[in-house]
């Protein structure tokens, strides 16, 4: 077996790994799915469907019978695993064309693939489930290609299509995913015996093979095929989109507009519901937003279903210059007001004109993507994966409309028939699967010294409640150490000294770039320095007050500027001590920080509660195992304090609280969550998280 040489797509088959899965057609069909989903100008996250069937024993009659092996509904091709799929009884599910009453029937028919379940284990079936069942191929690939949308999207895509792959490949028209479009795909074959594969009218493409191999083969030619034609096609046209018509700044300047400008978009944008950002400023967003043509396109709207669904039907384009001042935000927020204004009235009419009497309730009528000409993307969903995968299909979009514009002109579906995709009442009941917001879904938290101990603990129960999280922190190595242990599109890190502004200003910058803004800020970063005042000296107490006093002043000034933008109110959290209220021996440096961090809390409480920036302190005390302040000259200052050993410290402080308990980096981490994720009306509070120290009580 020779490695093929493609140009448009990426050649991944591995025949060493192939060979390990032996005849198991199911792993080998995984395996396909998985390399077909890596590549996103094939398909993107979550969209496309691939397949294989194989003959199996009924369980019931001991009967040889054919299973159609299929990804199951919302699931990925690219991360598929053999818990995503369902297995049906192919022949039960032809069988169904007995019963299909017609398009008025398609809601119900999709109730009826249950009945045709093989394996109990089954995900539950998607929509495209008879567009693979009908055809008789071993092994099916239904693909999203840009190449191959950009054929399906021109205005002769027929024509186009022949003159592409001559009588080698079907052409059907448009159609919404369906029981019907399963019979018009086989219609289609019969109708063209030996064909390679069928271009779906604005929508994607079907191809197969006897072999997973074959199968994976064929996808890839067909898709290289339509890639070269285009290509010629621009090659010949000489630019696309109309050519240039504003010029991108560069790329620092991209960063420090869109980093300025996310949180302001944020807060418009959230105005039903927090959401989280996402940047993207390559190469495709920038020629289009820039572009002489995106007045024209941009309203069209996107073709393919899979591209809106995520996308919603039109973007956003911002009228600001790429090198526009953005260092008033009252100012450029009264710019971008109106424009957000009609987008939600022009989203209402949208829905108004196209309803039914059994439409779902108006969703969310913000933009999902936003065009900024010269600087880039933004897209705001309810999480960051959900924007991100946005951002990927509107570029999908963008290279949709440069081939189509390329072949001939851009069609985008009909208003209606766009509407009825998107608010399909089996689209709506596959929202309503979806889990429920976590407590802090849609929220982002700044935490510093979050390399370990209480902050990495802080920042893993933020995230754990569904927030996104940047960790911070001055130790680089123990920064990355600690973000290895976060899922994908959930943590940011920034290397970060607390007591240098710049350096605050770039974890900030960190933020808003990576999620859009910032919602809690929690200052855990610290050290402890035990010393009676005779040895105290002016470099401990200067250390001990910038890391801890000025720090908390710097990131309460950055991060207020950013919730200001935002207009959504937030969170600030010092991990202060016990010490601050009463303090144990040989602690006046330290001691006296952390009063001063406890007042600066109260005071800020009192500035920012009318905008609802609540200001809130966790005392922690005696968090010994997992804190990194008790690592060195500490433990050992405290330890000589009480004339102890350092090896008897945990148990000592245990000792000492009424609960007779030993505090870990964790129960720090629940006192913020109970005052960010459960008191919602509670601000200029001090929780004690020490197990009860009669001395420190608050009142």
């Amino acid at each position: 077996m020779k490695t093929q040489t493609f140009r448009h797509v990426d050649y991944l088959w591995d025949e060493q790994k192939a060979a390990a899965l032996g005849d198991d057609q199911v792993g080998l069909f995984l395996y396909r799915s998985n390399l077909l989903g890596a590549d996103l100008r094939i398909t993107n996250y979550g969209g496309g469907n691939t397949s294989c069937k194989t003959f199996e024993q009924d369980p019931l009659t001991g009967d040889e019978v054919e299973v159609m092996w299929i990804k199951g509904s919302g699931g990925d091709i690219g991360t598929l695993t053999r818990a995503g799929i369902a297995g049906l009884y192919t022949g039960r599910l032809r069988n169904l064309k007995k019963v299909y009453q017609g398009l008025h029937d398609e809601d119900r028919m999709v109730g009826l693939f249950n009945h045709c379940i093989y394996d109990l284990d089954s995900r539950a079936p998607s929509i495209d489930t008879p567009l693979h069942g009908l055809l008789p191929f071993k092994h099916i690939d239904h693909l999203h290609p840009d190449a191959l949308i950009a054929v399906a999207a021109a205005k002769d895509s027929q024509a186009v299509t022949r003159e592409i792959w001559g009588d080698s490949m079907g052409w059907v028209p448009w159609q919404r995913p369906g029981f019907d479009l399963g019979l018009q795909l086989e219609k289609c074959l019969a109708d063209n015996p030996g064909i390679r594969g069928i271009v779906l009218g604005s929508h994607g493409l079907f191809t197969w093979g006897d072999t997973s191999y074959e199968c994976y083969m064929n996808s890839l030619e067909v898709i290289e095929m339509a890639s070269e034609y285009i290509a010629a096609k621009i090659a010949v046209k000489g630019s696309v989109f109309g050519g240039q018509k504003i010029a991108p700044l560069p790329p620092e300047g991209r960063q420090e507009q869109a980093a300025l400008l996310m949180p302001l978009l944020r807060g418009l944008c959230s105005s039903e519901r927090r959401m989280i950002g996402h940047f993207d400023d390559s190469l495709p967003v920038l020629e289009f937003s820039g572009s002489h043509d995106l007045a024209k396109l941009a309203p069209l709207g996107t073709s393919c279903p899979d591209h809106f669904l995520r996308t919603k039907i039109q973007p956003l384009v911002l009228d600001l210059r790429p090198e526009a001042d953005l260092s008033d935000p009252k100012s450029i927020l009264k710019q971008l007001e109106p424009a957000f204004e009609q987008y939600r009235k022009e989203y209402a009419a949208y829905y108004q004109s196209c309803r039914h009497d059994n439409s779902p309730a108006r969703r969310d009528p913000n933009p999902v993507i936003i065009l900024y000409p010269g600087v880039g993307l933004f897209s705001f969903s309810k999480d960051k994966q959900t924007a991100r995968v946005a951002s990927e299909f509107y570029v999908n979009a963008i290279n949709v409309m440069r081939g189509a514009e390329a072949i001939s002109s851009y069609t985008a579906l009909p208003r209606q028939e766009a509407f009825d995709i998107e608010y399909w009442l089996l689209e709506e009941a596959k929202l309503q699967r979806m889990p429920k917001p976590k407590a802090l879904s849609g929220k982002i938290a700044l935490v510093t010294g979050a390399g370990g101990g209480i902050g990495k603990a802080i920042a893993d129960r933020l995230a754990e409640e569904g927030a996104n999280v940047v960790l911070a922190d001055i130790a680089e190595d123990r920064l990355q150490q600690a973000a290895t242990t976060f899922k994908p599109d959930v943590a940011a890190t920034a290397v970060c000294d607390v007591t240098k502004n710049a350096s605050v200003k770039a974890a900030f910058k960190v933020a808003c770039l990576s999620f859009g803004g910032v919602d809690i800020v929690v200052h855990s970063a610290g050290l402890a320095i035990s010393k009676p005042l005779e040895e105290t000296t002016e470099k401990d107490w200067d250390l001990l007050q910038d890391v801890l006093v000025k720090g908390q002043f710097e990131l309460a000034r950055e991060a207020v500027a950013i919730l200001r933008k935002q207009g959504l109110g937030g969170d600030i959290i010092s991990i202060a001590s016990k010490n601050g209220l009463v303090a144990g021996p040989n602690n006046v440096g330290y001691g006296t920080a952390k009063a001063a961090q406890q007042h600066m809390a109260r005071l800020l409480a009192a500035e920012l509660g009318p905008e609802k920036i609540r200001v809130n302190t966790v005392n922690p005390d005696g968090v010994i195992v997992g804190s990194k302040i008790w690592e060195g000259a500490w433990a050992e200052g405290r330890a000589r304090a009480y004339g102890i050993s350092v090896e008897e410290l945990p148990a000592y402080y245990a000792r000492r609280n009424l609960m007779n308990e030993i505090i870990y980096p964790e129960d720090i981490a629940g006192g913020v969550f109970a005052l960010v994720g459960v008191l919602g009306k509670s601000t200029g509070n001090i929780i004690n998280v020490d197990g009860g120290m009669a001395n420190a009580f608050v009142r």
